[in-house]
């Protein structure tokens, strides 16, 4: 990634402030703040957002996924009840119990439920809902869920999940909620088939809109699509477009294809680096 000005983690809690135009003329010209903490959250909330999906895609493909293979490498640790209950019909419910503190196999601790309905196949097409109850995610209360439509083949040849979820982040050590709404597509790119988690990666496109009880709110667009590799917990490229309660307008990239907890932030033309 080519150098950023860098922000200490104390900065994070440091206004910045950004002067916009609010005139052709530019003779009128007025103030606003954007607060590095809130865009900090807000890009944390997409991490916890994917993540916590991530376990629920992989519920599915371990379990109901037509054309899954023999699983070698599960996902699930012994911590992890899965009660699989099909219809008969190819339907079926799925109820995904953890421990207190349970750790995933990609190092990810949990805690609670979550829920799974999937519909039999047609025409080649699944649709899954799945609900998060009592579920946190390295200490992050999920709440709400989603509809998913599972498609085994695109255009490009690859499955595709298609959501649409609502859900609220209780965001650890912090006193502020958010609130999320989005259409997201996430094509499964590598490891198709073979028959572990750990080498799947996936390109994820969309939008969503997030606001927060401190009175943020921030949309997202995927301009450049988003990486997530299996054994890394963070995006490892991609660009979003975002857009603040105010009408700042910025960007916010991944990075290069390192797993790291490092994304820059582009606001009014000033840089910072953020750490997720």
């Amino acid at each position: 990634m080519k150098p950023q000005i860098k922000i200490p983690l104390v900065a994070l809690l440091s206004i910045v402030m950004i002067t916009i135009s609010c005139s052709d003329d530019d003779e009128n010209v007025t103030t606003q703040e954007v607060s590095t903490e809130n865009l900090t959250l807000a890009a944390q909330v997409d991490v916890i957002d994917d993540a916590s999906y991530d376990i629920v895609e992989n519920v599915y493909l371990e379990n109901v996924q037509d054309t899954r293979s023999t699983v070698v490498t599960s996902f699930f640790p012994e911590c992890a009840t899965l009660d699989v209950m099909p219809n008969g019909d190819g339907s079926g419910n799925i109820l995904v119990s953890f421990t207190e503190a349970c750790t995933l196999n990609n190092g990810a601790v949990v805690s609670g439920q979550i829920t799974l309905a999937y519909a039999a196949v047609n025409e080649g097409t699944r649709e899954v809902t799945y609900e998060y109850n009592d579920f946190t995610y390295n200490g992050h209360g999920v709440t709400g869920g989603g509809t998913v439509v599972r498609t085994f083949e695109n255009t490009n040849g690859n499955p595709q999940a298609v959501l649409t979820s609502s859900i609220t982040v209780d965001i650890a050590n912090s006193d502020v909620d958010a609130a999320r709404t989005l259409s997201r597509t996430r094509e499964w790119v590598e490891g198709v088939g073979s028959g572990t988690w750990t080498d799947n990666a996936f390109l994820i496109t969309g939008n969503w809109d997030t606001t927060f009880t401190n009175g943020l709110s921030r949309s997202g667009e995927v301009t450049s699509a988003l990486r997530r590799e299996a054994t890394c917990p963070y995006f490892v490229s991609g660009e979003l477009s975002i857009v603040t309660q105010n009408d700042i307008e910025g960007t916010l990239d991944y990075g290069d294809g390192t797993c790291d907890n490092v994304a820059v932030i582009t606001i009014a033309g000033q840089e910072f680096t953020i750490q997720l």
